[in-house]
């Protein structure tokens, strides 16, 4: 594995951490097993090889920070990549790891629509862009499950609508955004000139019209099948054979999938659940983690280093 030496390291290892601000996903958990890893490697007197850590940068900014550390030529020479990511649902000493798809493809929309507008009294003489809001709401996700073949698990959900203010009165415009993911790299590619297709339908009887920015974001995670069984080796035997167990592909998006499209890696999810109390959602104001899982990150980072370096 092609590197930078260990004290030049600029970033997360070939086991992706995070950097920035802290969050409430723990980007702050990541850069400390990324930081660990980096001590930890560097008290060895000598490595059969070198090892590039990666800090990844603006993850959250669609369409990730990745294509950053990829344009500066961040992957150059390296051979394989892996990376970990915090997973309230498992208890800590616990990983979970799957080959292929682990996360989905995830796109931005913003959807604004313009009409004369006018009172509520005389919906008939103008364009009512309310009603429109609503049926893109619902009828939208509803024909991209019959367009769409359900085993890719695309889903389209709303994060805000707004239009208007007074009771009395349909507003002259509106703005409706959401995500758009889908776990297959393929549909992934065929979802924005579908989606134009299917808005100018549900719109077209309403006569209100509407400007689309269908905004790209990251593809899917897809694990190499032969670096998830050195990881997942790798693992076990820092750990212990119990430690790993399987994981669901997720419905979130994650840069690392810009990674994988250029070398082979693999990337797992790391337990941070103490046990002592109900688990906390990634994203939320009150994650927390056990922090004993920033050993175990640490551990599996290591181990996953020295197995890669020992092929």
């Amino acid at each position: 594995i092609d590197a930078l030496p260990l004290t030049e390291a600029t970033g997360l290892p070939f086991a992706s951490g995070k950097d920035g601000v802290a969050h409430a996903c723990g980007h702050d958990a990541h850069t400390t097993i990324l930081l660990g890893t980096a001590l930890a490697l560097a008290t060895a007197p000598e490595l059969p090889g070198r090892i590039r850590l990666i800090f990844q940068h603006a993850e959250e900014v669609m369409p990730g920070g990745a294509l950053d550390v990829l344009s500066a030529g961040g992957l150059d020479g390296v051979e394989r990549i892996f990376g970990l990511h915090c997973d309230p649902r498992l208890p800590v000493g616990r990983v979970g790891v799957k080959p292929g798809a682990i996360t989905s493809a995830s796109d931005l929309l913003e959807i604004r629509l313009n009409s004369p507008g006018g009172h509520t009294s005389r919906p008939h003489l103008t364009a009512d862009l309310v009603h429109a809001l609503g049926t893109l709401v619902t009828g939208l996700p509803a024909l991209l499950s019959r367009r769409v073949d359900p085993r890719t698990g695309t889903v389209l959900v709303w994060g805000a609508v707004h239009a208007g203010e007074a009771p009395n009165a349909i507003p002259q415009s509106g703005v409706l955004t959401g995500t758009l993911r889908t776990g297959d790299r393929g549909t992934w590619a065929e979802l924005e000139p579908l989606v134009r297709e299917l808005v100018g339908g549900l719109l077209a009887p309403l006569g209100v019209g509407f400007d689309l920015h269908h905004r790209r974001g990251v593809p899917p995670v897809v694990n190499e099948a032969d670096s998830t069984e050195l990881m997942s080796a790798a693992i076990q035997r820092a750990l212990g054979e119990h430690a790993v167990t399987g994981t669901p592909q997720s419905s979130g998006g994650e840069d690392f999938g810009w990674y994988l499209e250029h070398v082979p890696g693999s990337f797992v999810r790391l337990g941070v659940r103490s046990g002592q109390a109900r688990a906390r959602d990634l994203h939320q104001p009150t994650f927390d983690l056990d922090e004993r899982a920033l050993l175990v990150g640490i551990r599996v980072m290591v181990g996953t280093a020295l197995a890669a370096l020992a092929e």
